[in-house]
């Protein structure tokens, strides 16, 4: 459920002064005092120039894993949570906030394959990317349009069918948030914390993509130590342009975090040996036809995409049985 709220501004130049000396003077916030800022940020208690320096202090600074578990409980009480359809699979949650722009955006196809699969998913992300294909443009094609509610949302995934709802629908308050990056010009840590949230009541996989190297350890250190294991579990790999899809050509190395624990899902390789058929033409048309074919059995799966595919099936059937409906 989500969390009362009040109107008393916040104060936040304590907090400012601390994580605002930059990159090598600044300090982290306790996982408690991170918590009440964004909470405070997400209900508009923040002054507008209060709010501007806190993000662009924590995009000099970077985020501690306290800080990012503070902010991450905060951001998932800012809106109801979802449920899940009871059956043999936890529900997979697939966030699409890049695109692409050099290769095709295959991450529809992951999930209309997990679909296939019988496993639930929810992709939830933006509507569209100025420069690259979104993945809410090729689910268009394929006549998989957003969800209007939450409910409809979940009579999606009790219906077995792939579920697409953006985040304006999903989480309002951190819309918002991202949306600032068109005041400031920069990326603030929502556009992290959107990609490791869980917004299911109950235990869900998270497939979890980072862009910059130093995340890795971050996010590898927060599925490990800082996230609630009763949450589910999550893969985390090397974004294709971002997204959480495998690299068609090659494997990025798969991390599987569950209970506390890191394992080597699939290790990185180099360029496969027989390159799949892709899409020359990387627009959504172009791109929805292929997925089609491949759906139809005419075009291959891409090995790497077969691949995670079947790690995410067994791993939803584990979480479901460890934590059953």
């Amino acid at each position: 459920m989500t969390t009362e709220t009040t109107s008393t501004p916040f104060h936040a130049a304590p907090f400012i002064k601390e994580i605002g000396r930059g990159q090598k003077g600044a300090r982290g916030m306790s996982r408690i005092d991170a918590r009440a800022l964004y909470q405070a940020m997400l209900d508009g208690r923040v002054s507008d120039l209060e709010l501007g320096a806190i993000l662009l202090a924590m995009r000099i600074k970077g985020e501690s894993v306290d800080e990012l578990a503070g902010f991450l409980e905060a951001a998932e009480a800012s809106f109801t949570p979802l449920r899940a359809p009871a059956g043999e699979y936890a529900p997979v949650l697939i966030p699409s906030y890049n695109g692409a722009r050099k290769m095709a955006n295959l991450t529809a196809l992951l999930a209309l394959l997990l679909a296939r699969a019988g496993v639930p998913v929810l992709v939830h992300g933006v509507p569209h990317d100025v420069g690259r294909v979104a993945t809410a443009e090729v689910f268009d094609v394929l006549d998989v349009h957003a969800a209007t509610s939450v409910e409809a949302a979940e009579a999606a995934l009790a219906a077995g069918h792939v579920s697409f709802i953006t985040i304006d629908t999903l989480a309002p308050k951190l819309a918002y948030m991202l949306s600032l990056r068109r005041v400031l010009g920069v990326r603030n840590s929502t556009h992290t914390l959107v990609k490791i949230m869980q917004p299911f009541a109950g235990p869900a996989l998270r497939l979890v993509s980072y862009t910059h190297p130093e995340y890795l350890e971050t996010l590898g250190e927060y599925f490990t130590t800082a996230a609630p294991h009763e949450r589910g579990d999550a893969f985390l790999m090397r974004g294709t342009e971002g997204e959480t899809v495998a690299n068609a050509t090659k494997a990025q190395k798969i991390d599987w975090f569950h209970e506390g624990e890191r394992t080597v899902l699939v290790e990185r390789q180099m360029i496969a040996e027989h390159l799949p058929e892709l899409p020359e033409d990387k627009s959504a048309a172009a791109t929805a036809a292929w997925i089609r074919s491949v759906l139809a059995g005419d075009v291959p799966v891409p090995d790497p995409i077969a691949q995670q595919v079947e790690h995410i099936v067994a791993t939803s059937r584990a979480i479901r049985q460890r934590h059953p409906a």
